[in-house]
């Protein structure tokens, strides 16, 4: 009975580190990559901050003629000079956004984001600093109230798949709070 035991501790020890190994992979990825996603092609991408490079091939391979920046306005930063910088060289409008990913939205902030995108010049990329917590929240309610698609899809935005974590303690939860305040505004009143 003691060797069954080994056994499978040995197995669950070995699945939980090969977990371990995948998932520190797909974020290493992620981080190389910008966290770049499509949300909805020739509309939408989402984005960690990019560096000047990767923000100038988005700009050019995705035609992208907005970037909303949920940072918002911080010119004392150089990351964000180079996007001001790139914006300008390129004439794409540069929208900033001050939202924390630690704190809930107010109905003012989620109004003023969706009168941005009401007058955005499309595409649009939208980006916070890591690309997983605030821009989570902007695709899945972009995706919720502007595309009318089924609840799962929106809140999917808001998921491991794209670095964030969706658990009650995790320090940006506030980010999945505010989606499931919004729920019933947003067509899903059942949830």
């Amino acid at each position: 009975m003691q060797g069954r035991l080994n056994i499978w501790r040995r197995w669950l020890t070995r699945g939980l580190a090969g977990g371990l190994v995948l998932v520190g992979l797909y974020a290493g990825w992620a981080y190389a990559n910008g966290n770049l996603h499509t949300v909805v092609e020739g509309e939408l991408y989402r984005s960690a901050t990019l560096s000047s490079a990767q923000l100038q091939e988005v700009i050019e391979s995705r035609g992208i003629r907005t970037i909303v920046n949920l940072r918002g306005r911080n010119a004392y930063s150089a990351w964000y000079r180079e996007e001001a910088r790139v914006a300008a060289e390129t004439n794409v409008k540069l929208i900033d956004l001050p939202w924390l990913a630690s704190r809930e939205l107010t109905d003012a902030q989620v109004a003023a984001f969706f009168e941005v995108l009401a007058d955005a010049p499309r595409p649009i990329l939208i980006h916070c600093r890591s690309g997983a917590d605030r821009t989570g929240l902007a695709a899945a309610l972009y995706l919720a109230a502007i595309k009318k698609v089924d609840e799962f899809t929106a809140e999917l935005q808001l998921s491991l798949l794209f670095g964030h974590i969706s658990l009650p303690f995790a320090p940006f939860y506030a980010m999945d709070e505010t989606f499931e305040r919004l729920e019933p505004s947003l067509g899903y009143p059942d949830s």
